[in-house]
């Protein structure tokens, strides 16, 4: 239990202490599925987990997401 009430209390500083206890286990499954799944899984899991968090994200850092994205894409041409 100590571990639990650990993570709970990590997601709530990083989404927002607003938020509910089971919203925050809710984060910290779907962060788990998606890590678990990077290898073998179905992507779309990943895809679900990264757009949760991603609407969390204050929007200078949404800003500097989509610069990153935008230099990847670039790089890749």
């Amino acid at each position: 239990m100590p571990v639990i009430e650990q993570a709970i209390e990590t997601a709530a500083l990083m989404l927002g202490s607003d938020r509910s206890r089971g919203y925050c286990l809710e984060m910290i499954c779907a962060d788990f599925l998606a890590g678990a799944n990077l290898d073998h899984g179905d992507p779309e899991i990943l895809l679900f987990a990264v757009t949760r968090f991603f609407k969390f994200l204050p929007e200078e850092q949404r800003r500097a997401f989509y610069e990153g994205l935008s230099e990847s894409h670039l790089e890749a041409n």
